[in-house]
């Protein structure tokens, strides 16, 4: 079986390896947001803008911390995931935080299938795309949630990122797509240290990519915008240089390490697959 057929499998099994290490990490703070932390950062926060009674559909949302901070902030929220035991932890945290956000766990192709309604905002941040090998697909979702004039928010760390080594010292790999990519990992990006390893299967996502699949699926781009920093210290290497801003130390602001897109579904759009009431909008 080849990779491209496996791959959920494989995802879905590293995740839920590493969810215990996640909700015990210091970098998920699970305490400060039970607390009431808002784990949002000013990137998506200033792209979201009042979201109080909005609707909000939250792509990949791992164990549901953005998602319920979303519902902290007023929004009725649906959080997405393909990791079991992330979205078990997710419910738990809403059952424990009196939040109204709802969790569904699925393959995100295959969302259609689970939930048959559309939102005011599509949401998803930081390191979800590369998890996906057909980003036309991706975009389609997008679009098929989205009621027309709805607003889609992507945060996602920048393309050149993942064309060094973990180590940031060569360029390892393409920044086109050339396919599937497997690896093993020791540790985790929330706690290095963490005794645990898996394997998982990721694509690269070039931006021309990213951009041409929302358009060619009737989203209209309104802004894009690169960062020269990580608002997560979640690479080797870095260097705080501002309070929750991280850079490559050895690379500092030469790199663009986020981007993100604020992207409207054009209301006249139609869906090969859209519903009659759709069709007729």
């Amino acid at each position: 079986m080849t990779l491209e057929n496996n791959y959920i499998d494989i995802n879905r099994n590293s995740w839920n390896n590493r969810t215990e290490t996640h909700l015990k990490s210091e970098f998920y703070d699970l305490d400060g947001f039970l607390k009431g932390r808002n784990s949002l950062n000013d990137i998506e926060l200033n792209l979201l803008g009042d979201i109080k009674g909005k609707s909000i559909l939250h792509l990949q949302c791992h164990f549901g911390q953005d998602t319920i901070s979303l519902s902290r902030l007023g929004a009725n929220v649906t959080g997405i995931d393909l990791s079991d035991k992330a979205i078990e932890s997710a419910e738990q945290i809403a059952k424990d935080t009196n939040s109204s956000a709802r969790f569904i766990c699925c393959d995100i192709y295959n969302l259609p299938n689970y939930l048959d309604e559309k939102f005011d905002v599509v949401f998803t941040s930081y390191g979800t795309i590369g998890w996906l090998p057909d980003l036309d697909k991706w975009a389609k979702i997008i679009s098929r949630f989205l009621k027309p004039n709805g607003q889609f928010v992507f945060v996602e760390f920048h393309p050149v990122v993942w064309m060094f080594d973990d180590n940031f010292e060569k360029i390892a790999y393409r920044y086109f797509n050339s396919g599937a990519i497997l690896e093993i990992e020791s540790g985790t990006y929330a706690d290095k240290t963490a005794k645990i390893s898996q394997q998982y299967v990721m694509w690269n996502h070039a931006l021309s990519e990213v951009l041409n699949s929302l358009l060619k699926n009737g989203l209209e781009i309104r802004s894009v915008d690169e960062f020269d920093y990580s608002p997560y210290n979640c690479f080797n290497k870095t260097v705080e240089f501002e309070q929750g801003k991280y850079r490559i130390e050895h690379l500092d602001n030469k790199i663009p390490m986020v981007y993100s897109i604020n992207a409207k579904r054009k209301n006249k759009f139609k869906h090969i697959n859209s519903t009659l009431t759709d069709l007729l909008l």
